[in-house]
């Protein structure tokens, strides 16, 4: 089976590219903390910053970084497995 050739981009660094492209809107992307709330909110949401509201939920990071730009078409999300 061929590997992907895309360029692996961690979690992490994929989230602070996006959020560097959300603070124009006053938006973060944040990870859920704990089981509890991983249920209703899913992995990642995103926020209004000024109101202190959730404003998307089940964020999915690499659909959103491809839409914003924020992952280029050679960039893949880096997966536990890499």
């Amino acid at each position: 089976m061929p590997r992907d050739a895309r360029v692996p981009v961690s979690l992490r660094a994929l989230i602070q590219r996006i959020n560097r492209r959300l603070v124009q809107d006053d938006e973060m992307v944040k990870a859920t903390r704990g089981d509890r709330w991983r249920g209703e909110l899913g992995e990642f949401y995103r926020i209004d910053v000024n109101r202190n509201a959730i404003v998307e939920k089940d964020v999915d990071l690499e659909a959103l970084g491809r839409e914003m730009k924020a992952l280029q078409r050679y960039e893949r999300l880096a997966r536990e497995e890499d």
